[in-house]
């Protein structure tokens, strides 16, 4: 079975990581996130990949190829406008010829997608949605079904008061070819607006697959970090830390795991680094340092007596001595934040910006 992977988005929500990097290649445990798709994908028997792609699609076509590094191939779809999540899939008609997979790039998770075929196949569906479980419903597609799974109307990021189930549309669909021909081509469609409720009406048979397992989009910088911090605690013990090649860690710094550090890094005298932590390569931490529950990318310079807590730093990016980045602020590249200056309470910093001392203080 082939799978479309949906990967056209602009990601203007998980800004400012996303200014000169697509979504689907921020790194996730310094690796890009859909390196993590492809291999739930291939967990499942899914090795043939249709990318449907917009915005910097060179970016990815460059970094992926044809597969083979990844063991996997991949085949790819370039949208000259954005065309939505039916019209990206209408755009990759030419590569399916039989049951597919449609995924949202821009998902995580556990859902057995095995299981959700076999059902697909039992039900003689043409459509089956995987359905998972959220506290908040409302900024979601929820999805009613009757005692049989079978689906009986969609409401679309409801108002409390219309909340009936809390089981939403997680972004995985397993499609028949037929439904590709009620989608206009070269049109802008959504699957959620235009398709599965036209098809409701009249009469196709579409179920749900729930699910309780593991789910998360990484649509904004909070998403990201706690899918970080999940996958941290998920593969490395709390007093584990995995290094990616050779780093020099000073003898007399505190490394606390779950953490990982990237090839050609330095962590100096004194310096503390507490999990769940994600360092990139060629990241240099320097003496009383503090860093803790952050995910700082590539090139980063941590400078003296500085803290780091519960952050995202994009590449590139100098942290001055003395100066604190807490709690949910997001550096995007190139950003130099100057000695002594601190960030606090969710700022969000764009590239190549400089924040002097005092410019920003709490």
């Amino acid at each position: 079975m082939k799978a479309v992977v949906l990967a056209g988005g602009e990601a203007t929500r998980l800004r400012p990581l996303t200014c000169n990097i697509a979504k689907t290649m921020v790194p996730v445990l310094n690796h890009a996130f859909l390196e993590h798709v492809f291999g739930y994908l291939k967990k499942h028997n899914v090795s043939d990949v249709i990318l449907a792609l917009g915005r910097q699609s060179d970016q990815l076509q460059s970094y992926f190829g044809d597969g083979s590094d990844f063991d996997i191939k991949i085949v790819y779809s370039v949208e000259d406008f954005p065309m939505g999540t039916a019209g990206a899939v209408k755009n990759a008609e030419r590569f399916l010829d039989s049951s597919f997979i449609v995924f949202n790039g821009d998902v995580f998770t556990d859902i057995d997608v095995t299981a959700m075929m076999n059902l697909h196949q039992e039900k003689k569906a043409s459509v089956s949605i995987a359905l998972t479980l959220v506290e908040n419903p409302t900024i979601y597609g929820v999805v009613e079904t009757d005692e049989k799974g079978r689906v009986k109307r969609f409401i679309e990021k409801p108002s409390w008061d219309k909340v009936t189930t809390n089981m939403i549309n997680a972004g995985i669909y397993i499609l028949e070819p037929g439904i590709l021909n009620y989608i206009a081509p070269e049109a802008f469609s959504m699957f959620e607006h235009d398709v599965f409720p036209a098809l409701l009406d009249k009469g196709d048979a579409i179920f749900g697959y729930s699910s309780d397992a593991y789910w998360i989009d990484i649509g904004t910088p909070e998403k990201y970090l706690r899918l970080n911090h999940d996958l941290l605690h998920r593969h490395i013990s709390d007093e584990g830390v995995r290094f990616e090649g050779e780093s020099v860690i000073h003898p007399a710094a505190q490394i606390e795991g779950p953490v990982i550090i990237g090839e050609g890094s330095f962590v100096g005298k004194n310096s503390i680094i507490k999990g769940p932590t994600v360092m990139g390569a060629r990241c240099r931490v320097e003496e009383f340092a503090f860093i803790e529950g952050s995910v700082l990318w590539q090139n980063c310079r941590v400078g003296k007596e500085a803290r780091l807590r519960n952050c995202v730093v994009a590449s590139n990016c100098h942290i001055g001595d003395e100066a604190e980045v807490l709690d949910n602020c997001v550096l995007g590249d190139n950003v130099r934040i100057g000695n002594g200056n601190k960030l606090a309470k969710g700022i969000r910093i764009w590239p190549n910006k400089a924040i002097e001392p005092s410019a920003i203080s709490f």
